[in-house]
C-alpha cells in the first residue's frame, strides 16, 4: 500500500476507536508568567466532551501541574530543584483538576483523577490495578484524568515526560488510538522555525526517521519535553499496535474525527500481552544475567527459554519472578525477563546441563513466555 492509502486506512481507525487516550502538554495549557490558561483548557475540554457525545470513551494525560502552581506561588519560571517543583504541584493539581472538572460538568461529564508515577507501572501488581481502575472510571461513565505524581516522584522513578506516561495508558486502558497534543502541528523533516521544513505525514517503521532531527524542548518553557519525546512515545504505543497521531492542541477535533492532521504514526505491531509490554516497557530491571554465545543464539534466533547451561554470570540482587535483563559476552542486552530464581542460588547453577542439577532446580531460569527480545520490535 502507498503511505497516502496507509494513511487514510490507519486514520479512519482511530476515528472508529471506541476508546482513546488524549495527552496534551503543559505549553497547550499554560503561559509564562500567568500560568494556567482556563480559555484553552475549556475549548479542550469541548473537543473531548463532543467525542463523548458520540458514544466514544476518553481517557486524558494532562500535563500541567507544575505550570499551573507558578503563578499562585509567584514564580517566575519552572523550578530547578525538585523541592520547589514539588510544592508548585501540589499547588497546581489541585488548580488544574478543580478546572478540568468544572469544564466538564458543563457538559454533564463526571472526572476522575488518577496520578501515578512510574514507580505504579514497574511493578506488576501496580500495573494491574491501574488497568483495573481505568477500566472501572469508564464503566461508571467517568472521564479519567491521569497525570504524573509530581508531589512525590523523585528524580530517579520518573517519567520524565507524560508522552511517554501516555503510550503506556494507552496500553494500560487498551485504547484503540492515541493522540499526543502540543503547541507543534507534527513531525517536521528540520526546524521549521529556522528554514524550510516539510511536515512528515505517515510514517510507518522507525526508518521514515531515521535521518530526521527532533526537537528536545518547547518553546515557551513551561514543559519538559520536545518532539524527540513525543516520536519516542509513538513509537512505544505504535509497535503494541496502537495508531498515533502527532499534533497540535488546536487540530485535536481533527485529528480525533480521522482528518489528515499531523503526523499519523501506524501500527508497527500487534498488541502484545499485558505482560509482554509490561516487561518491554515498564519494567525495571533489577540485575543482569550473563549468556554465553550458544545461550544468546537460542534465546534471539529459536524464542528458547534460557537454562542453566548458557550462564556464565549474574549481577545485581533481584529475587525469583524480578525481571532482569539478559546480556550476551559483548554486554549487548538481547531480552529482559523475569528470572525464576534468587540471585543467590545462580552462581551454584551456571554452566550446568539440567540432568545434572537438582530436581528442585531443573526449571528454566527464564521461561520464554516470561521474556521479550530487546533490540527488536516482536513480541518475544
Amino acid at each position: 500500500m502507498t503511505d497516502t492509502a496507509v494513511s487514510s486506512v490507519a486514520r479512519a481507525s482511530i476515528a472508529g476507536a471506541v476508546r482513546v487516550v488524549v495527552k496534551v502538554g503543559s505549553s497547550s495549557l499554560t503561559t509564562l508568567p500567568g500560568g494556567l490558561d482556563v480559555d484553552r483548557l475549556t475549548a479542550l475540554v469541548d473537543v473531548l466532551a463532543a467525542v463523548r457525545a458520540a458514544d466514544r470513551e476518553v481517557v486524558l494525560v494532562s500535563s500541567g501541574a507544575i505550570a499551573a502552581g507558578l503563578a499562585p506561588l509567584g514564580l517566575d519560571g519552572r523550578p530547578r530543584d525538585l523541592a520547589t517543583a514539588q510544592a508548585a504541584a501540589s499547588v497546581g493539581q489541585l488548580r488544574l483538576v478543580q478546572t478540568y472538572a468544572d469544564a466538564f460538568a458543563r457538559h454533564g461529564i463526571t472526572v476522575g483523577q488518577v496520578l501515578l508515577t512510574a514507580d505504579d507501572l514497574t511493578r506488576r501488581s501496580h500495573y494491574r490495578n491501574a488497568h483495573q481502575t481505568v477500566e472501572r472510571l469508564l464503566s461508571l461513565g467517568v472521564l479519567p484524568i491521569v497525570n504524573e505524581n509530581d508531589t512525590v516522584a523523585t528524580e530517579e522513578i520518573r517519567f520524565g515526560d507524560n508522552d511517554r506516561l501516555a503510550a503506556l495508558v494507552a496500553h494500560v486502558a487498551q485504547a484503540g488510538a492515541l493522540v499526543l497534543l502540543s503547541d507543534v502541528d507534527g513531525v517536521y523533516d528540520g526546524d521549521p522555525r529556522s528554514g524550510p521544513a516539510q511536515l512528515v505525514d505517515t510514517v510507518r517503521e522507525p526508518a521514515d526517521l531515521a535521518s530526521v532531527t527532533l526537537g528536545s524542548a518547547t518553546r515557551n518553557g513551561v514543559g519538559t519535553g520536545g518532539m524527540a519525546t513525543k516520536v519516542e512515545a509513538a513509537f512505544i504505543a505504535a509497535h503494541a499496535g496502537v495508531p498515533v497521531v502527532v499534533t497540535s492542541t488546536p487540530q485535536a477535533a481533527e485529528a480525533l474525527a480521522g482528518n489528515r492532521v499531523g503526523t499519523l504514526f501506524d501500527r508497527m505491531g500487534k498488541r502484545p500481552s499485558a505482560r509482554q509490554f509490561w516487561l518491554r516497557y515498564a519494567s525495571r530491571p533489577r540485575g543482569r544475567v550473563i549468556l554465553d554465545d550458544g545461550a544468546v543464539t537460542a534465546v534471539r534466533e529459536r524464542h528458547a527459554s534460557l537454562l542453566a547451561a548458557g550462564i556464565t554470570g549474574v549481577a545485581g540482587e533481584f529475587l525469583a519472578d524480578d525481571p532482569v535483563e539478559l546480556v550476551g559476552p559483548d554486554g549487548v542486552v538481547v531480552a529482559r525477563g523475569l528470572v525464576a530464581y534468587d540471585a543467590r542460588e545462580l552462581p551454584a547453577l551456571l554452566g550446568r546441563k539440567t540432568g545434572e542439577l537438582p530436581p528442585e532446580h531443573r526449571r528454566e531460569v527464564v521461561h520464554r513466555d516470561e521474556m521479550v527480545l530487546i533490540g527488536r520490535h516482536v513480541g518475544r
